[in-house]
Parts: structure tokens; sequence; C-alpha cells
């Protein structure tokens, strides 16, 4: 259910491969980018124990070469494995983010360890990670003969999301900012975490799609192009529509959820974890 399994590497670009994550749930995609003097691992997976594994892969496929470590964002399979990496490679993310770390690692390990038997295992041992480098707005990474541009796209899917992207093979990964197959995830838990915005996600997702990359890495499901992005965009502005023509009339929030569910899942038959879009009306209800 929450294994990495790095024997299914998909290359992408020269010396750029992702861990697909096969559709399995907790499981995110993990890239892993190569220059002449170092690598780039993009995301650790669940816990100590996915981590190691993505360390021991990450280690044969660099031969020698430095490691860097980065997360999409904070939530636990994407970041909490980070410590497996600790004195192996240079943990880099944007202020946010670290923030973001800081502030509500505990609580949503708390969340998660409640989840069941396997989630809570595969975080036993969880040390919540102190990046070693912190960037504000952007930073680009020299590995040799190749950078890489990490950016913080501010509040969207969590407060510290950022993408990653490789401009000489137009590869961008983008963690949950992007699912394929699936309804987008909305982290919307009041009083306890209300950061997640639909209305900035949908102007995120926007700007992204401007930049028109050849390949977009999701943070869970298959690997696609640009259309992923214009997907969200186009489902993000449909969910805050039938939201917000709802709430307009005054119709209770409960309501709203049940006729925009119903309408979404008829119009998306095909999409998982239909759960979210309640949470994503109560992030919408709560928008202007």
């Amino acid at each position: 259910m929450t294994t990495v399994d790095t024997s299914t590497v998909q290359e992408l670009a020269r010396d750029l491969v992702v861990i697909p994550n096969q559709d399995v749930g907790l499981v995110p995609n993990i890239g892993l980018i190569g220059g002449s003097e170092a690598v780039l691992v993009v995301d650790t997976g669940l816990g100590p124990r996915n981590a190691e594994m993505v360390l021991k892969f990450a280690t044969s496929y660099a031969a020698g070469r430095r490691l860097y470590l980065t997360s999409t964002h904070f939530h636990p399979e994407h970041a909490f494995g980070a410590a497996a990496f600790a004195g192996e490679a240079t943990y880099l993310v944007n202020s946010a983010q670290a923030t973001d770390l800081a502030e509500k690692g505990a609580g949503y390990l708390a969340m998660f360890r409640d989840l069941g038997t396997p989630v809570a295992r595969e975080l036993e041992g969880v040390e919540l990670p102190t990046p070693d480098v912190v960037y504000d707005a952007a930073h680009s990474l020299d590995l040799g003969g190749r950078v890489v541009e990490l950016q913080a796209t501010g509040r969207a899917h969590s407060r510290g999301d950022q993408i990653i992207t490789v401009p000489d093979s137009s590869v961008m990964f983008t963690g949950d900012l992007v699912e394929t197959g699936q309804f987008a995830i909305f982290p919307w838990f009041p009083p306890h975490d209300t950061d997640v915005s639909g209305v900035r996600w949908i102007k995120v997702m926007e700007r992204l799609y401007g930049e028109n990359p050849a390949i977009v890495v999701p943070g869970h499901g298959s690997v696609g192009d640009a259309r992923l992005l214009a997907d969200v965009r186009d489902y993000l502005t449909e969910l805050r529509d039938e939201t917000w023509v709802r709430r307009d009339s005054a119709v209770p929030e409960e309501t709203i959820a049940e006729e925009v569910r119903a309408l979404l899942i008829e119009r998306h038959p095909d999409w998982r974890l239909p759960e979210w879009i309640d949470r994503g009306v109560g992030c919408f209800c709560s928008e202007y």
C-alpha cells in the first residue's frame, strides 16, 4: 500500500529518471535529476524505510556524485523520509515549506498515523527534518553542466509548494499541485490547517500551463505533458464555479457539497478519490 518500488524506474530524459508511484496510495512519484557533479532527488517516500530504499537507489545512480534532496511540499509521503538522507545529501526547500515542516509536521505525523496500521508502521521512527538550505522565492541549483530551477509557488495545495523544473529537458515536477486521474487533494482541515487556497491554486496552474513544459511529473499518477496542468486548472475552476453559484444562493454548505460531489463524479466517472471534493467545497466556500 505504501511502498516505493525502485525496480520500475522510467527514464524521462538524459540523466533524468522517475520512480513512478504506479497509482499506489501514499506513494509519490520520485525524481532523480543528474548533472556531471551531483544528483538531485525529488521527494522521499513515506517514512524512513521508503526513504532508505530511495537513498540506496540514489547512491547507486549517482555513482560517486554529490547528492541533493528536495521535497515538493511538506506532507508526509513527500518529505517525512528526509532524515534518512542526513549526512548523505544536502536538503533544500523554500522558506514557507521549512515553516510548514516546523509548525505542522508533528500534527500531520499524528494525523497520518491514525490512517491505519500499515501507514503507522511506515512512520515508525520518523524524525522531522530540518533543511540544510532554505531559499525564499527561487533557487538555481547547478548540478554540473545542468541547472535545475526550484521555485516557490506561494499558497495553493499548501503554503510551501514548490515546483522543480529542468530547462534543458523541459521537465517539470509539480508535487500535489497536479495529480493524474483523480480529484485534486484539498488538505482543508479547519481549524488545524486552512492554508490550501483554491483561488490561488487556479492562478498557479494558469501560470505553469503558460510555461508549456514538455513533460509534467505529478505528485501521484502517470507522467504526462502540459495538458495535465490544464486539466487541473479546468477542474479547479469547475469546482469553484459550481460551489460559488450555490453559496451565493445561500445554500447550506452540506447541501452544496452533496450536490457538487454528485455532479463532478458524474462528469469525471473514472477519477479516483472523490472524498476530496467535499474538502474542496469547504475551501472554496471560505474564499472570495
